[in-house]
């Protein structure tokens, strides 16, 4: 078996014609096609274009059959994306089932060949011998190799400038990386290894990833610039592959402005659910974008800008990749899956709105379309930021750290000897307990200004408990130490350090 390998696996075959006149060859192809239970999509003079039925197997092969002077090319290729790049033998099983059943059909139509080339000459009369140039696969099959996949060429212009654009980020990304470690390691000497990550965390968000807080403090630029940053060479390859085949497929149907205008749109829209999501962190990637492409391509298969044999091929194929990615995203680590199904939805809206006419003795103008979906969009975006808080988690995390250094300071009066002197044990009180538990009560007043997730805040308020029964318990063991030199606490005291154990090891 034969497996076809490559961005888009297929097998072309050319069979010299020699005496054998073009329009038999087609009526036998096409006999032979109909046979198989291949959906037939167009025929003309030129050729024909069918498509294999959807299987486990496959989801769909487009079998097409070209007249080139003496030559009949004859071609399987896959429909879909084809996750490991090759077609599993698809191809060409596909081809050998036609050639075997040509001849069958060509052996039992010898006879009536007359008859079959009249009614095949009156049905091309009604055929648009120029589909070749508007099929689905027509602008992937102007790519020659994988060179011209980062060249504009007509119906796939925006494309190649985002794959440039994408690429060419990461690499600068990359050498600013290594500039900036080099000339940190250098500066920075012996300093402690948490400042040197902290440089680097800092140095990182320049790029424009997104991150929650900033965002809602007003760097809404983050929402694209986010979208050109990826963090590893499979990242980027795996997003620009998805993206040149929704390129190749859908540029041309949507023309290179809301092509743009939906990628971009529906990678801002995924960003924007990801905030709601992702309370810290920070996100990076275009697959927001892309899946905002899956999205639009599902619509105009839905609303037909596709031929029809053709769509169904092509809605399935789009819908199991889809889902692929969707389903991986809900289980798999490190995966912004709010991202996914924001950009998925958006794009989809957006794709409608701008080619779905609902009434075909009315048309709208563009201007219109792209109106209303900037005006869902700014109230789509104006809600997430209302709605949003801004959580201050890096600060209280500061702040808890602190607060739960000075509790440590309470282990060093626990263990008072009763032989030390007075004055002794309420220096230590003092030292060891009242500041620190007065320091405390001074973070809590700075925690109780922060707004905070749910998680954090229900701890704050456990801090607010201890901090309280704390510094009651110190000043209590005070004054008994200095009304008593014998160390002996009293009931009041003992009960004040029972609350502070008892809130300390609280079960969950």
């Amino acid at each position: 078996m034969l497996i076809s390998w490559g961005y888009s696996p297929k097998i072309e075959k050319y069979i010299p014609l020699a005496e054998f006149p073009a329009d038999k060859y087609l009526i036998v192809a096409k006999q032979a096609i109909e046979n198989l239970g291949w959906a037939l999509s167009h025929v003309s003079e030129t050729g024909l274009i069918a498509y294999t039925p959807i299987s486990f197997q496959s989801y769909s092969e487009e079998i097409s059959i070209r007249i080139h002077g003496n030559f009949a090319v004859v071609k399987s290729e896959c429909v879909g994306i084809q996750m490991l790049f090759n077609d599993y033998g698809k191809n060409e099983l596909n081809l050998e089932k036609f050639f075997h059943e040509f001849e069958y059909v060509e052996f039992h139509l010898k006879d009536v060949w007359e008859e079959n080339l009249f009614k095949f000459r009156r049905l091309i009369e009604t055929q648009d011998d120029h589909y070749f140039e508007k099929a689905p696969l027509a602008t992937k099959n102007k790519i020659k190799n994988v060179l011209f996949l980062f060249f504009p060429q007509k119906g796939y212009t925006a494309t190649p400038i985002l794959v440039l654009l994408n690429t060419l980020y990461f690499i600068a990304i990359i050498i600013l990386s290594i500039v900036f470690i080099a000339y940190l390691s250098s500066k920075t000497g012996n300093a402690s290894q948490e400042d040197y990550l902290s440089e680097i965390k800092l140095f990182s968000l320049n790029f424009g990833v997104n991150q929650r807080n900033l965002v809602l403090g007003g760097q809404y630029w983050r929402l694209i610039t986010y979208q050109f940053i990826h963090g590893s060479v499979s990242h980027l390859f795996f997003n620009m592959y998805a993206l040149v085949y929704l390129g190749l497929m859908i540029e041309n149907k949507l023309g290179w402005k809301k092509f743009l205008f939906i990628y971009l749109m529906s990678g801002i829209c995924g960003g924007l659910v990801s905030l709601i999501f992702h309370q810290e962190g920070v996100m990076m990637g275009a697959s927001g974008a892309i899946m905002g492409l899956y999205g639009a391509f599902i619509a105009l298969l839905i609303n037909k800008s596709f031929e029809r044999k053709a769509t169904r091929a092509l809605l399935v194929s789009t819908l199991i990749v889809s889902l692929l990615v969707l389903i991986n995203g809900a289980f798999g680590k490190r995966v912004d899956n709010a991202a996914h199904v924001g950009g998925f939805v958006s794009g989809f809206i957006f794709a409608y709105l701008l080619n779905y006419r609902w009434d075909k003795t009315f048309e709208i103008k563009n201007w219109a379309r792209y109106a209303v979906s900037v005006l869902l969009f700014l109230i789509f975006f104006s809600g997430v930021l209302h709605f949003s808080p801004k959580y201050a988690t890096e600060e209280y995390r500061k702040l808890r750290y602190t607060f739960n250094t000075n509790l440590e300071s309470l282990n060093s009066i626990m263990n008072l000897k009763i032989s030390l002197p007075k004055d002794v044990k309420l220096a230590s009180i003092k030292e060891d307990g009242i500041r620190p538990m007065e320091r405390n009560l001074g973070i809590i007043k700075q925690m109780q200004a922060l707004t905070l997730r749910p998680e954090d805040a229900k701890e704050r308020a456990e801090k607010v408990k201890l901090s309280k029964a704390s510094h009651r318990a110190v000043m209590l063991m005070y004054r008994d130490i200095n009304a008593d030199s014998t160390y002996r606490y009293s009931k009041q005291t003992s009960n004040a350090l029972a609350q502070v154990f008892e809130i300390l090891y609280k079960p969950d």
